[in-house]
């Protein structure tokens, strides 16, 4: 498909399914009658993907994990940052580079996220991004400010302001995916007042920050981190939030995924959960995995209470996670159900149970 279109493909090891939507939504709001093909749901067009004219611009997010991202051939390839994932199918970060690299070479143009030092150095973008003014990006930002109600930053094209950006998804990795965005749509001969206006009114994908519920004065998110690099930046994110909406505590459930992975970030894992006043974890969703680690969700709890300033709970089951929140929970907490796993299905007993409570 990609070759019978004008064709954006949106790879990186995170921010795949964030970006991806948000350029869709962008060529949405644009009047443009882009194909769309992303790997969460989105609410503007019901689903995870949409058939557009043929011909037209086509939006895919390019997935690496078991290395078909070297079979796209897109007009316009962005690349998010890269690093080590999928254990389950590369040995070394080198391996994943090596990925990317054929992907590089098999795109009319790349637009890459300077941020990342393996983007930077192994890879030679056209176009680049970056949060921090002072590397020289084709995109930038200048006065990024974030709170409760959102981000506000100045956009930068080379020396040239373009306006202010406003999101309502939180994070700054959230900035970092609306200046791929914003590249693309700039690419394409947008007006920035044009791309500005979407990127407002972008309400994000489904498990990407997504609020299920509220009640009694907890907030129950739902998100599809599940590498240690994830799980920061959305907890980053989700700090700050504290002090503003009546949030004062967040709660970071997380229900890992696989085992290789488990094993092989460890170490990652335990120090990734530091913005969080309480963890609860479970035991691995394998994932089809035999554990030939023979690791536990407690092995990984024992590591993050080694490394953690708050309270760490194991609760092994589903089962007796959803029993035991209740009773945990408080007002004020902003409750994050964390992995790529089953965890998010039961957000909704949880909610009942803690309204029943």
């Amino acid at each position: 498909m990609i070759r019978d279109y004008q064709s954006i493909a949106v790879a990186g090891t995170h921010g795949k399914t964030t970006t991806s939507s948000l350029i869709g939504y962008m060529l949405l709001k644009a009047g443009v009658d882009p194909t769309i093909i992303v790997g969460g749901e989105v609410d503007a067009w019901e689903g995870n993907a949409r058939i557009g004219a043929r011909g037209g611009y086509l939006v895919a997010e390019a997935d690496e994990s078991d290395g078909s991202l070297t079979k796209h051939y897109p007009n316009i390839g962005i690349v998010t940052n890269i690093e080590l994932d999928h254990p389950d199918h590369y040995q070394t970060l080198d391996d994943v580079v090596k990925t990317f690299q054929i992907f590089e070479t098999q795109c009319d143009i790349l637009i890459g996220c300077l941020d990342c030092e393996t983007v930077a150095t192994q890879l030679t973008p056209s176009i680049t991004y970056s949060l921090d003014s002072k590397k020289g990006a084709d995109y930038t930002v200048k006065q990024l400010l974030s709170d409760h109600n959102g981000t506000t930053a100045q956009v930068w094209e080379k020396d040239k302001y373009l306006g202010e950006m406003r999101l309502t998804i939180p994070g700054n990795h959230n900035v970092s995916n609306a200046l791929a965005a914003i590249a693309v749509g700039r690419k394409l001969g947008l007006e920035f007042s044009v791309i500005a206006d979407a990127l407002f009114t972008f309400e994000g994908a489904k498990r990407r920050f997504e609020q299920r519920g509220h009640c009694n004065g907890v907030t129950f998110i739902d998100d599809y981190a599940h590498h240690p690099s994830e799980i920061e930046a959305t907890l980053s994110a989700a700090r700050c939030k504290v002090d503003g909406n009546n949030i004062s505590r967040v709660v970071a459930i997380f229900q890992p995924h696989r085992y290789s992975r488990t094993a092989t970030f460890l170490k990652e894992f335990s120090v990734c959960f530091n913005y969080a006043d309480l963890v609860v974890l479970t035991d691995i969703y394998s994932a089809g995995e035999v554990n030939r680690h023979n690791i536990s969700g407690q092995d990984l709890a024992i590591a993050v209470q080694d490394n953690h300033h708050a309270q760490v709970i194991y609760e092994p089951s589903l089962k007796a996670l959803n029993e035991a929140l209740p009773s945990l929970l408080q007002p004020g907490d902003l409750v994050l159900f964390l992995g790529a796993g089953n965890l998010n299905q039961i957000i909704p007993q949880v909610i009942s149970q803690y309204q029943a409570a």
